[in-house]
């Protein structure tokens, strides 16, 4: 699949499902209820670099969405950190469990960290979890 440029994560880009071989379907969580949602009653995973909140979700799918809060820095500060967090997300899709959704968030030490850095800590911590297959 062709990326242009400012183009958004992929919906169709996705993870495996555990008890077979066929793909699930990544989608993004967009509505302020579903962030709230995660929020108010999701599980924390503190990191040095990033915060993962999920939920886990009978859907079978898995919703995915990052935030970057406004007090961390000026607007293409956090772009920059919202672009560094899809990359991560998108290269460990594949081996996320089905059935959940995700809400990251960077930590102020994330927004001057590489992808790699932030991939590897977040694949890092979602298998302490267990959130991830090997």
């Amino acid at each position: 699949m062709k990326h242009r440029q400012g183009a958004k994560f992929s919906a169709t880009e996705g993870a495996k499902d555990a008890n077979s071989s066929h793909v699930l379907k990544v989608s993004r969580l967009r509505k302020g209820r579903e962030f709230d949602e995660i929020f108010r009653t999701g599980t924390r995973i503190n990191g040095e670099l990033v915060r993962i909140l999920y939920l886990r979700d009978n859907d079978g799918g898995i919703k995915f969405g990052c935030a970057v809060g406004k007090r961390q820095g000026k607007a293409h500060i956090r772009t920059r950190g919202r672009r560094i967090m899809r990359e991560a997300f998108r290269q460990i899709s594949g081996r996320i469990i089905s059935g959940m959704k995700i809400v990251l968030t960077l930590q102020t030490k994330g927004l001057s960290s590489k992808s790699t850095d932030i991939q590897r800590e977040l694949e890092s911590l979602m298998a302490r979890r267990k959130l991830i297959t090997s």
